[in-house]
């Protein structure tokens, strides 16, 4: 089915992937159902890669000094040789599910299902923790922290109107992401670009102030950043729903990325040079002092408290819908629920429900146990469980150089180098989550293997021209 060469001459060229039927035949159609253009596949990597936590990093980083600018240099190229292994596997299979698909399409069920499954979990986790995060910063605008209730009846909402948004269909979930990333950039670039013109590389502070060696700086700030370029698979995972996916996909992942790593390096180097170090380390709204900075007054941290406001939003909206997206490839090919395929205005309803009522109860609980210890453990362990379909993904490329699908000498180096440091970033994230996430993120894995077993003796169940073919 694929050619396979040696690397001596050039290989012939490798024939098309098996055709694939990208639309929905669940109701996809109709005036709400739209297929994103590149500018909306743009946003939706943008948005998603870049949530509230961009407004904290600065002095997450501080206390290493400038040093930890490196590591965002770093991360950087990581990221984006990623963004690069997403763009080549969609280019060969442009359906909705991204990691799984190409995991599956490589491995078989079982590793199509794991990254399935890990995905799932770090995204409803991922959106009770967004909402929860960002009811901190609504409460600077309408007062709803100081009651438990208030606060999580807040915090639902936050969840539950991106909800909404998708159940109106992908035109609107398109909307409103465009629109979001817009105004989230706006004060974004603000500090970005015009901090520049204030930048003092006097209040930049030492390079070094971690009592490490330059490297082991650069890993330490490293494990704060290492999980500022989750979302980089957004488009990827939407395939189905990006207009000319084989060109656009991979596209939109790489400017998304690029565009979101200057807006975090310029963002940070700007709040480093206009912030005085020793204020820095200590700051709780780093952008707010930035803009008191800038341009004096205390209306900072009302503007940016809004900006992450938004940001948040913007970003619950785009994980909305990739929550459903990955369980909804996966049903089609009977690894999750058949009720995860029905799908309205372009939106697998399903899973957005289930995903939104899931998010939800976490949310509940952590507000009416009293406690965010619970919480924590499970957000820590979506940082682990984000980063497994990474590296399958990365395995499936390397699997399909390794058979010799390659056009080219040139292509084949090229694309091996790009694949072995996404692969090495994909790694680095898993190592960066810490030894408890890692151990409690496998033994979600393996709560998952029970769930598998299920689904696959139930697809043996069903007679062969029943299970529909991938």
């Amino acid at each position: 089915m694929h050619s396979t060469g040696t690397v001596h001459q050039p290989a012939p060229a490798p024939a098309e992937p098996p055709t694939v039927t990208v639309e929905d035949p669940h109701g996809d159609t109709g005036r709400h159902a739209r297929r994103f253009g590149l500018p909306v596949a743009t946003a939706l990597v943008m948005g998603n890669i870049i949530g509230g936590g961009i407004f904290l990093l600065p002095a997450s980083i501080a206390p290493f000094g400038t040093v930890s600018l490196v590591a965002f240099v770093v991360l950087t190229v990581g990221a984006i040789a990623l963004a690069l292994v997403f763009g080549r596997l969609a280019a060969r299979d442009p359906r909705t599910g991204g990691p799984y698909v190409y995991a599956r399409e490589a491995f078989g069920d079982f590793a199509g299902f794991l990254a399935a499954w890990s995905y799932w979990i770090t995204t409803w986790v991922s959106n009770a923790a967004l909402a929860v995060a960002a009811v901190g910063y609504l409460d600077v605008l309408i007062p709803v922290g100081g009651h438990r209730w208030t606060a999580c009846l807040a915090a639902l909402a936050l969840q539950w109107l991106p909800a909404l948004a998708n159940f109106a269909g992908t035109r609107y979930v398109g909307a409103v992401q465009l629109v979001s990333t817009v105004l989230k950039f706006v004060p974004l670039l603000l500090v970005a670009v015009g901090g520049l013109f204030f930048f003092d590389p006097d209040r930049l502070g030492p390079f070094n102030t971690g009592g490490h060696s330059a490297v082991g700086a650069v890993s330490a700030s490293a494990a704060l950043l290492l999980f500022s370029y989750l979302g980089v698979e957004s488009a990827a995972v939407s395939a189905g729903e990006v207009k000319d996916a084989r060109r656009n996909v991979g596209r939109a992942t790489v400017i998304g990325t690029a565009g979101a790593a200057v807006v975090y390096l310029l963002g940070t180097l700007s709040v480093f040079g206009t912030v005085p170090h020793d204020r820095l380390v200590t700051s709780t709204a780093p952008f707010s002092d930035a803009v008191d900075t800038m341009f004096g007054g205390s209306w900072g941290g009302t503007a940016v408290a809004l900006a992450a406001l938004v940001s948040m939003t913007g970003c619950l909206n785009g994980w909305t819908l990739l929550s459903a997206q990955t369980p909804y490839a996966a049903a089609r090919d009977g690894l999750f629920p058949s009720a995860f395929t029905r799908r309205r205005r372009g939106v697998p309803t399903v899973g957005v429900g289930v995903t939104v009522v899931l998010a939800s109860l976490l949310t509940m609980y952590n507000y009416l146990s009293g406690s965010g210890k619970v919480f924590e453990v499970l957000v820590l362990v979506t940082t682990f469980t984000a980063t497994v379909p990474y590296l399958l993904a990365a395995a499936a490329q390397l699997f399909h150089l390794v058979r010799g699908e390659a056009v080219d000498r040139a292509r084949l180096v090229r694309d091996s180098v790009i694949t072995a440091v996404a692969a090495a970033f994909s790694v680095w994230l898993m190592a960066g989550a810490g030894y408890a996430a890692v151990y409690q993120g496998v033994l979600f894995l393996f709560a998952g293997i029970l769930v598998y077993a299920v689904m696959a003796a139930r697809r043996q169940r069903k007679p062969a021209s029943a299970v529909e073919a991938p």
